[in-house]
């Protein structure tokens, strides 16, 4: 049981880079349109394989957010990562100077770090020996630059920087991190979500498994057939009630509460038992009742095991007609580190614009699944609880609860 000083959390900001929409209002246009980002990889060089579709960034001008900071010194999931924290700070109505007098925690979330500067310094080593490695670049990898970038671009000293690596919960484990930090009166702001950018490891990895989709990205189907691996960043700014309501911010949600657990079942499939038990955590955690959900932002890769395994598990908590289940995957793909940081912004956007995003690519659910996935199309919902599920290899889940804020 929290202690009755225990603070109220909320998030004020929000910072998207995606790839159906930079920013966040054309993000929650891109999430009510239902509008796919699926296209051939231009990244790297994808000779070789039989089918190479992804969801990549296009358009993504680094220097419109980065100021403080060479955005030519940072990987592209730095980019990201500040970028998306610079957008965070000024939709919350903040000034940097104002936020330098506070403590602060900048906390993002990774699968890869920078592999893709990784990938680079790779290829040259083997086509032109060691000495052909390129020094800037070789600076730019430490993933711990995901959060230490942020705090260097917003000019903060009084800060706690982490990085989390825990892979494709990564986003959904910072964000807990951070609301800890702010119920416990650690920090006043918390700068918390996920970064990546595509990279040729992770596509090949996921290829070679036989978890790479075709064409396109089906969540729940009966004919899915795997994932398309995205990239990009989303960040939350996150405070205590009692400083939103000091400043006058606007509110986009609260933060209930969160569950965290690792079974270390197996190195890439998840365990329903373990997901299950992530998700009654956090719904303790956050002092909500199953039936008091309204709709649940699932994993939901598009692969065979996941997706049955995660119905079942949410079977397992909710019963035999748990609320509406979608993935917005579909859209976006699976951005690695990034997928339930924007997930988290998406819960937070259809709690404040009453709406539920689809899933998209929807023909035919699969039995093994029987959830409303929302097909295809967006619909309208007076929503108060949200749950936010990110599950990674290795049994890593991680589940957030958010609320509605309606007042004190």
């Amino acid at each position: 049981m929290l202690q009755e000083s225990a603070r109220r959390v909320v998030i004020t900001g929000l910072g998207t880079v995606s790839s159906i929409g930079i920013g966040t209002q054309e993000f929650l246009t891109g999430l009510r349109a239902g509008r796919s980002a699926a296209r051939p990889i231009t990244a790297f060089d994808t000779t070789g394989f039989a089918y190479s579709i992804g969801c990549e960034i296009e358009d993504f001008d680094s220097g419109r957010w980065i100021r403080r900071l060479d955005p030519q010194s940072l990987g592209r999931a730095s980019q990201f990562s500040v970028s998306a924290a610079r957008m965070a700070v000024a939709d919350a109505g903040l000034e940097e100077a104002e936020l330098r007098r506070h403590r602060c925690l900048t906390s993002i979330g990774t699968t890869d770090g920078e592999s893709r500067d990784l990938d680079q310094l790779v290829e040259s080593e083997v086509r032109h020996g060691p000495e052909a490695m390129d020094a800037g670049v070789a600076r730019r990898v430490p993933a711990g630059r995901l959060s230490g970038a942020v705090a260097q671009e917003l000019g903060l000293s009084r800060v706690e920087a982490v990085t989390l690596p825990t892979a494709c919960a990564a986003g959904n484990y910072a964000i807990g991190y951070g609301y800890d930090a702010i119920r416990g009166g650690d920090v006043t702001y918390a700068l918390c979500g996920g970064a990546d950018s595509l990279c040729r490891k992770t596509f090949t990895g996921f290829y070679r498994l036989g978890t790479i989709a075709p064409e396109r990205c089906q969540p729940f189907d009966l004919n899915r057939k795997g994932i398309l691996t995205g990239e990009g960043a989303g960040v939350l700014l996150m405070e205590s009630l009692e400083s939103a309501l000091a400043r006058g911010a606007r509110i986009y949600a609260e933060v209930l509460g969160y569950g965290l657990n690792c079974d270390a079942h197996h190195p890439v499939a998840p365990n329903q038992d373990s997901v299950a038990r992530c998700m009654q955590l956090a719904l303790d955690d956050a002092g909500v009742k199953s039936s008091e959900v309204d709709f649940i932002s699932a994993h939901g890769t598009g692969t065979r095991a996941n997706d049955v395994t995660e119905a079942a598990a949410i079977r397992q908590v909710f019963g035999p007609r748990p609320p509406r289940t979608v993935s917005i995957k579909s859209m976006i793909g699976h951005s690695m580190g990034a997928a339930s940081a924007l997930a988290s912004i998406a819960c937070a956007l259809s709690l404040t614009e009453g709406f539920i995003p689809p899933t998209i690519n929807h023909v035919e659910t699969d039995p093994e699944c029987a959830v409303d996935c929302v097909p295809n199309q967006a619909v309208e919902a007076d929503l108060r609880v949200v749950q936010n599920n990110g599950l990674a290899f290795g049994g890593n889940n991680s589940v957030v609860i958010y609320g509605r804020y309606e007042g004190t």
